[in-house]
């Protein structure tokens, strides 16, 4: 299951995100986790320190690697330098599973160790001073978009992406890479403006998404997000000493996360696992396609020097049935 938290930044989707990769691991429920935003603070919200979050691996760096490796020996895709943030998978094409060992896993996949159970985490890399005036964040992200366009996960398999701050990634297609959206949102008016950018997105291409409301001090906080997001509200998280303790670097067993809070996690598992009955894959491949020929005629030809459009395989769907040839 593919799971998104968005939300504005500093709306706590990056804590929660962490809490239920944590709910998840002590499930023991094989997770991937996914920092595609370029703040990168999903690893220090797992518990590294700062030393070892920014000795992650970066997914952008590792781009040329997982270009080559994706290809396969699709015959769609003359070379790797023509495959875009974009490009969907077809017959030949390598694909990604959540338990496999891989050479793009080998090279972006870091273990953490949780007390609770361990995970796999995946980062995009910080925007550095070294991008100013040559790259946008947006190439960043793009190889988190590839890796999901070329991934097949099953119900007890689950990939949590911690997403850029506010509404950006309607920039491209990924916003529909997802079983389930999370928007965490506060109780306030710009707390739930990106939740109206999203809705109208969701709504038009067929998203999941439910709103987390985060920060809920009391029965006046919960009346507003009902009043402003209806039915499409699932929990509200209020204060936690366990974050708290957590976001000082001095964490108790995750056994000890308060009782409430707890539930609150729960039922965004059910809630996602309970997604996985309206999987549509053909709908999932079309939408793949249709944003990557949009790319491709927006600034994808132009770029590569190549028609994207022969890219596409009108007779491969993505499915958790879907055969990958086995590297060389």
């Amino acid at each position: 299951m593919k799971i998104a938290f968005v939300g504005k930044g500093g709306s706590g989707k990056t804590t929660l995100s962490s809490l239920f990769i944590r709910h998840l691991a002590a499930s023991r429920v094989p997770v991937i986790a996914v920092d595609a935003d370029i703040n990168q603070h999903l690893g220090a919200a797992l518990g590294l320190d700062e030393a070892e979050a920014s000795a992650l691996p970066a997914m952008g760096a590792q781009l040329p690697l997982i270009k080559d490796y994706l290809r396969g020996s699709n015959p769609r895709i003359p070379s790797a330098e023509s495959m875009i943030k974009t490009t969907p998978p077809g017959e030949g094409s390598r694909l990604l599973r959540v338990g496999e060992d891989n050479p793009v896993y080998d090279a972006c996949v870091r273990t953490v160790e949780l007390d609770a159970g361990a995970v796999r985490l995946m980062a995009t890399g910080p925007f550095t001073e070294s991008d100013l005036g040559v790259a946008c964040y947006h190439s960043k992200v793009g190889a988190v978009e590839l890796c999901l366009n070329h991934l097949v996960d099953g119900r007890e398999e689950y990939v949590v992406v911690d997403m850029t701050a506010g509404s950006d990634s309607f920039a491209s297609g990924m916003f529909t890479r997802f079983d389930m959206t999370f928007l965490v949102a506060e109780p306030t008016r710009k707390g739930v403006a990106v939740y109206r950018q999203y809705k109208e997105y969701a709504r038009d291409f067929g998203v999941p998404l439910k709103v987390v409301g985060n920060k809920v001090q009391g029965p006046e906080d919960l009346a507003f997000l009902r009043d402003e997001t209806g039915d499409d509200l699932l929990v509200a998280v209020g204060h936690s000493d366990w974050v708290r303790a957590m976001e000082k670097g001095r964490p108790a067993r995750f056994a000890q996360l308060e009782e409430a809070n707890r539930h609150a996690l729960e039922t965004l598992h059910h809630t996602a696992d309970a997604a996985y009955g309206r999987r549509d894959w053909e709908r999932y491949t079309r939408q793949m396609v249709h944003f990557h020929l949009k790319n491709a005629e927006s600034w994808g030809n132009a770029k590569t020097g190549v028609d994207l459009a022969a890219q596409v395989d009108p007779a491969f769907v993505l499915s958790e049935g879907a055969a990958t040839p086995q590297p060389a």
